[in-house]
Parts: C-alpha cells; sequence; structure tokens
C-alpha cells in the first residue's frame, strides 16, 4: 500500500494591507515562508480516520474528519512532526493543507490547492498561509472585493475564497529568527473581536502602509537589500492593524521591539516575534530567548532560512 508523506513549510505574516475598504477591497497581506518549524505527516489509506502523534492530534483529527466526510475515504496519519498553535506561524492553514494534500493524492482526486483550501475553509482572510503552501517565498496577495467580503472578519471566520496572489519572488537567503515566547495568542472569539472593534483602519494609516510596502520593502527583497528590509519590519509594526496586534500584548512585545538595535517583528496575531540577520543568528536568538525569560516566559528559538519551494510530497 502506497504511503504518501506531505512536508509543509510555516510562515511569518508580516502584516494586513487594507483593513479600511475604501477602495471597495479589503485585506490583502504580505509574508514569507520558514523552512522551521515545519509540519510532516506520512498517511495512508484506510477504512476510517486515524491520527497518531504530534501536539495538535486533535486539529488533525478534525480537519481528517470533515474531508473523509466530503470524499467518502478514510485515511491513517502519522504526525512527524509539528508545531505550537496559536502562536502567529500559520499551523492551522498547513494542517488543514497538508491534509487535504494526503486525500489528493492517496486517492488521485486531481484538486488543485486553491481547491483544497476552500474545502478546508482556509484564506478567508489573508492568503499568505495558502500561498505559501503552494509556492514558498515571499508573498503579497490581493485580498478581496467587498462585493465577496462586505466585513471585516478573521480567516477563522470568514467564508470568502483565497485571494490571488500579486506578488510572488524568492526570499533572500538571510537567517530568520523566531522566538515563540511560552503563551497563546489571539484567535477564535478574541480575534474576531478585535476586527469588529478597530476595523475600519484609518484610510492614512493604510495609505503608508502600502507606501512602505511597495518602496521599501518588495524592492529590499529583489534587491537583496538587509537593511532597508528591516527598516520596513520596524514602520510596519506601528501602521493598521498590525500596530493594533502588538497592542493586544501591551509592554512585552513593544518592550523587545524597543530594547534592541536590529529590527524585529510580530508575526501574525502573535505572540511569535521574529528578525532577520546575515551574522550571529545565534546570539541574536539567545537576548531575544533570554528578554522573554526575565520577563517571565520560557520561550521557544528557531534559527531558520526561508523556504522557496512550498510543500513537499514523497511517496514509499
Amino acid at each position: 500500500m502506497t504511503k504518501v508523506k506531505v512536508k509543509t513549510p510555516s510562515r511569518i505574516h508580516m502584516s494586513l494591507i487594507d483593513l479600511n475598504g475604501s477602495l471597495g477591497r479589503v485585506d490583502g497581506g504580505v509574508g514569507f515562508a520558514l523552512e522551521e518549524p515545519s509540519i510532516t505527516i506520512e498517511c495512508k489509506e484506510f477504512d476510517e480516520v486515524v491520527v497518531e502523534g504530534g501536539r495538535n492530534a486533535g486539529r488533525f483529527q478534525s480537519v481528517a474528519v470533515k474531508l473523509s466526510q466530503v470524499f467518502g475515504r478514510g485515511i491513517k496519519i502519522d504526525v512527524l512532526s509539528d508545531y505550537e498553535p496559536h502562536v502567529g506561524l500559520g499551523s492551522g492553514t498547513q494542517i488543514s493543507l497538508a491534509v487535504a494534500s494526503a486525500f489528493n493524492e492517496i486517492y488521485e482526486l486531481r484538486l488543485s490547492v486553491r481547491e483544497m483550501a476552500e474545502i478546508t475553509g482556509r484564506g478567508g482572510t489573508s492568503g499568505i498561509g495558502v500561498a505559501v503552501f503552494e509556492f514558498g517565498g515571499f508573498v503579497l496577495d490581493g485580498g478581496h472585493s467587498r462585493r465577496e467580503k462586505p466585513y471585516f472578519m478573521p480567516s477563522s471566520f470568514s467564508k470568502a475564497k483565497p485571494p490571488r496572489v500579486m506578488v510572488r519572488y524568492d526570499f533572500p537567503d538571510w537567517k530568520v529568527v523566531v522566538v515563540v515566547p511560552d503563551l497563546k495568542g489571539f484567535y477564535g472569539e478574541r480575534e474576531v473581536n478585535l476586527f469588529q472593534k478597530f476595523c475600519p483602519i484609518p484610510v492614512e494609516d493604510v495609505r503608508k502602509l502600502c507606501h512602505v510596502i511597495l518602496m521599501k520593502l518588495l524592492p529590499s527583497v529583489v534587491e537583496n537589500d538587509l537593511d532597508n528590509f528591516g527598516e520596513a519590519v520596524k514602520v510596519i509594526q506601528r501602521l493598521g492593524f498590525k500596530k493594533v496586534e502588538v497592542d493586544q500584548y501591551g509592554d512585552l512585545i513593544w518592550g523587545i521591539m524597543d530594547q534592541f538595535d536590529y529590527p524585529i517583528g510580530m508575526s501574525s496575531t502573535g505572540p511569535a516575534v521574529y528578525t532577520v540577520v546575515d551574522t550571529n543568528a545565534k546570539s541574536v536568538g539567545r537576548e531575544l530567548k533570554g528578554y522573554f525569560e526575565e520577563k517571565g516566559f520560557d520561550a521557544h528559538v528557531y534559527i531558520t532560512n526561508a523556504d522557496n519551494f512550498g510543500a513537499e510530497i514523497f511517496y514509499s
């Protein structure tokens, strides 16, 4: 019996772009794929749904049960690696698409990544997770027309289809240091409440953010310009919905951004923070971990590179 192994990247979600909507579109996102942490599952045809291993077994189980009902087939999933949920690194989308891809390959369903995302309900706000699963690299999506999505809502509560990718580049060969403090981010009803309380975002913030993305962030990726990339990261933290997200942690996240000379951003709704460096990645990781420990939080450090390939599928 053929076994299928699926390995997915994680992702840094740098920012949502437009939660004002005055031009007739909402959302939009920008971010990039990471080699680590990652999700790897080994799957085979089965007459029911069985999941073994992993810290997110319940999430794998619920996705697999839903897809089993859709496709009328079972599956056995061995979780070989996964990572923390609800910390800003996009595990939900990667789990959903990894399981959907396993069904797709085992039963020769011939579904596109976009179709799998629609079936599993991913990409309803930002399309970054779906895009990095398919393509890897640095990606920017164009959000949703307000005709399709007239409201402000996080992906887990949105019925909109995944947005289209507008820009995709290979990410430079810089070291990415990701530090995840031992506390949960904002998700579920708490995330919904953020959208309802703070949207629409002032249009001037959206204009400033778009200016930074177009004239500093994108050129820095294409031109391999680490200094300007870092400057863009710094500015983005204090604009639009990203500022709202960082504000939810009070002085904890603002403090780490202000304490160190190198640029630090928060991924998605956090609490994971990241910086991008060309040297001394290990010492940077120790410093950031030490900051959280001084504040009373254990923290996990990932020193990794961008993933420019997206999900990988193997057969055995």
